[in-house]
């Protein structure tokens, strides 16, 4: 229908009867590269934030925001503006944007800011490739800032580096 009807902006649901709407981000994307997508859903999950950022959408308003916040969050969408200050995407992306290298005093831990950056979205439950696409870099860059960190703070796995950076606050 993206393709057919050539829409400004798509306002797309998460729960859909036939599956998930963020795995359609990149096929509306695919076919309709011109139109911008917001996400709306009842979950203030980082991780579906997180997700939606990942595969191109510009924002992810909440099925509670005012109707306002909603009109606002579709006309910046039609004008490539800015996300929303309302929507969760500004909160999550804010997070996940962080540039600054990350230091543990104690642990004498120090990670590059790329490094930080994986860290995070390895928090919030994104795949390599969906990092790979939130940071413009490639996956087997992703890969290796990965392994990087593992090491660095002593892991074996990135489960264990998400519950390392949920209690360093990163996240």
């Amino acid at each position: 229908m993206a393709s057919k009807h050539k829409p400004d902006v798509i306002l797309l649901d998460i729960r859909l009867p036939d599956g998930d709407g963020l795995d359609l981000i990149p096929k509306i994307k695919k076919s309709a590269p011109h139109a911008s997508v917001v996400v709306l859903s009842a979950y203030d999950n980082p991780t579906y934030v997180a997700r939606a950022v990942a595969s191109g959408a510009v924002d992810f308003m909440l099925k509670g925001a005012t109707r306002q916040a909603l009109l606002t969050a579709i006309h910046a969408a039609a004008e490539g503006k800015s996300p929303c200050s309302a929507g969760a995407l500004a909160r999550v992306a804010g997070a996940m944007a962080k540039r600054s290298a990350l230091e543990i005093e104690d642990g004498k831990i120090t990670l590059t800011n790329r490094e930080a950056q994986v860290l995070r979205h390895i928090a919030l439950g994104l795949s390599n490739k969906e990092i790979a696409s939130a940071l413009n870099i490639s996956i087997e860059t992703v890969k290796e800032h990965v392994q990087n960190i593992l090491r660095k703070i002593g892991v074996t796995d990135r489960t264990q580096a998400a519950v390392w950076a949920v209690k360093q606050n990163l996240v």
